[in-house]
């Protein structure tokens, strides 16, 4: 009998590695749905904005206000998406060989899933905080059911955050990539 060589495990074992590592390149169509998201985000933006050119002077602080909380809420969800889009493609895609780049933004530097996550945390907190700042200015409109169950899925997502950022802190801490 001829002995067995252990080429074609390795062989095998390098072709599964390759695949599996490969497959990370599989997000980059998602990334680009998320650019596609936020152009929608932009026009959106743009409707807004017109809306309160345009009214300018018929509209109540109110209706400003609202406007102006909503053209606010856009914001933060076009940086949120952009930090899911730059961050997550760093992180789990490829390199973005930023370094010495005048744009690159301070956070990439030391980006890595952890502190993707707590960042992204932190701004859903900062967009239902704008929900939730509107729902009060439009509490009159309102029930009390509406308003309390929203101000539980704010507090929902406070508690996630702090509970995000309280794992991140007691896991060790590791370079870049």
């Amino acid at each position: 009998m001829k002995p067995e060589t252990t080429q074609p495990i390795e062989v095998r074992g390098k072709f599964l590695s390759t695949v599996l590592f490969g497959s990370r390149w599989l997000q980059v169509p998602l990334y680009l749905g998320l650019i596609g998201a936020q152009l929608v985000y932009v026009v959106h933006f743009m409707v807004e904005l017109e809306h309160l050119v345009v009214g300018t002077l018929t509209l109540s602080e109110e209706a400003i206000m609202l406007i102006v909380l909503g053209l606010i809420d856009v914001v933060m969800i076009s940086n949120l998406l952009i930090m899911v889009i730059v961050g997550g493609y760093e992180t789990f895609v490829s390199r973005l060989n930023l370094e010495g780049h005048p744009d690159e933004p301070e956070w990439l530097s030391h980006v890595n899933a952890n502190v993707l996550k707590v960042k992204l945390a932190t701004a859903i907190i900062g967009i239902s905080s704008i929900h939730l700042l509107k729902t009060f200015i439009n509490a009159p409109n309102l029930t009390d059911k509406v308003l309390l169950w929203q101000t539980i899925i704010h507090m929902t997502f406070v508690l996630s955050a702090i509970s995000i950022a309280y794992i991140d802190r007691l896991m060790p801490q590791t370079t870049k990539h």
